[in-house]
């Protein structure tokens, strides 16, 4: 097999100079790990398109296949929890960044970092909702693990027409939460209505740095823009209002005061999914079979590219010209 070739991603710094570019590999050239996938499908995350353009500090090791997340099929393991012909998916545990990704037809990973596919799911579908969409699903356990539901009041979903922001309107809707968007583009608000959002709050003082303090709005709220969006949001919580924080879009930063959390007892939960532990990795891909409408996928997923497109489709997401999720399809 190693004389073998397939086509990834492959990114390189030469000097000063970064170039991304589609390449020619033999299995030689991948990691001595110890599961051999046979990649079916990737996605482009916001860490993806960073590191493809070479516009954020995303990437750790050179060269590197990028791709945060994967679904395909097991051919070779020694690993014991796996077997030959099995259906897997991978996000996280900085594959993409430290260890090659998904952006290729074959890869050799830890087996340790695999997930069973779960029953009723495709890998397509796997990466229709991807390491975004996962985060997603994380977001609402989170609400629900601080004691958030529907009877507690309105959910805000902040960037809501990107790849997390779409699954978490989808799944909280579905769940019986009333949903408020934020979309920066009122462009995109029939793509979110369609998802069920019952509400927009985009506006001009969004841009704007708030109060410590301002009207009382929502029960609870997803942000994955942070900076001055996040500090905001934190300002119109409910006296003990639940904010799930997964994303930087807008900034690191977090321009506020203490004033929520000892005035109003406002509670703001950090989900990670990157080094999240295997069992509850299971739990949540389990969960999001059940609680996000198959319906929807298609139209959560804005558009399938190729390896040779992943660039293109990756620009377009800084620019935030896309809605939804792209899948990459690394066979095509």
């Amino acid at each position: 097999m190693s004389e073998q070739t397939f086509n990834a991603v492959v990114l390189r710094e030469e000097g000063t100079k970064f170039r991304a570019a589609v390449e020619n590999l033999t299995f030689d050239a991948l990691p001595s790990n110890d599961t051999l996938v046979k990649v079916e499908y990737s996605t482009i995350n916001f860490k993806d398109a960073l590191a493809v353009t070479g516009k954020g500090k995303i990437v750790k090791t050179w060269p590197l296949v990028p791709g945060i997340d994967f679904a395909g099929e097991v051919l070779e393991t020694s690993n014991r929890s796996l077997k030959a012909g099995q259906k897997v998916v991978l996000t996280g545990w900085s594959v993409g960044e430290k260890h090659w990704g998904g952006y290729t037809q074959y890869q050799r990973v830890r087996g340790e970092w695999l997930v069973p596919l779960p029953d009723g799911l495709t890998t397509r579908q796997a990466m229709m909702i991807g390491t975004a969409g996962f985060t997603g699903m994380l977001c609402v356990n989170a609400l629900e693990d601080a004691g958030v539901t529907p009877r507690s009041g309105p959910v805000l979903v902040t960037g809501a027409a990107g790849g997390v922001g779409s699954v978490a309107v989808a799944i909280l809707n579905k769940l019986g939460y009333t949903v408020s968007a934020l979309t920066g583009d009122r462009e995109k608000h029939e793509y979110v209505a369609g998802l069920g959002a019952k509400e927009f709050v985009d506006g001009p003082q969004w841009a704007d740095l708030a109060r410590p303090l301002e009207a009382q709005k929502w029960a609870a709220a997803i942000d994955t823009v942070g900076s001055k969006v996040l500090a905001r949001v934190l300002a119109e919580m409910n006296y003990n209002g639940v904010v799930a924080a997964c994303g930087l879009a807008g900034g690191a930063d977090l321009p506020t005061s203490v004033m929520p959390f000892i005035l109003r007892g406002v509670k703001l939960l950090g989900v990670d999914s990157v080094m999240l532990p295997s069992n509850e990795r299971i739990k949540a891909w389990n969960r999001i079979v059940i609680d996000l409408p198959a319906n929807l996928l298609d139209g959560i997923t804005a558009q399938t590219v190729s390896l040779s497109e992943v660039g293109a489709a990756a620009e377009a997401m800084l620019a935030g010209k896309l809605l939804g999720r792209v899948l990459v399809d690394v066979n095509r």
